[in-house]
């Protein structure tokens, strides 16, 4: 079963700085051949199931291995049956929809 994830992972105890472990859980979700799209507080992740979660599991397992003694993560998902959706689909359903209804508006000229 596809699915997409938004995953944020946070290693405790390491200071305030976390980018190092990012890069370390973006190196694994590369390895693992995952479609993904870091943001600013997390990574969007595509693609099976099961090979989904065990790069998850790689990531607390290689973070714990630098000597990170907590990891905190929070994860939401989204699956469906009824047709194949990219994270690309969504983003783009919704563009089309501003695009098609937003309309900029500058200061008033009253």
């Amino acid at each position: 079963m596809n699915v997409i994830m938004d995953l944020c992972i946070v290693p405790l105890g390491v200071g305030v700085s976390v980018s190092e472990y990012v890069a370390v859980c973006q190196r694994i979700l590369a390895k693992a051949g995952l479609k993904t799209q870091l943001h600013a507080y997390g990574t969007n992740i595509e693609g099976e199931w099961d090979e989904v979660m065990a790069a998850v599991k790689s990531c607390h397992e290689e973070i714990h291995g630098l000597g990170v003694p907590r990891i905190t993560t929070t994860i939401k998902l989204g699956t469906r049956i009824d047709r194949k959706q990219t994270m690309e689909d969504k983003v783009t359903s919704v563009m089309e929809k501003l695009a098609v209804t937003y309309q900029p508006t500058g200061p008033s000229k009253a």
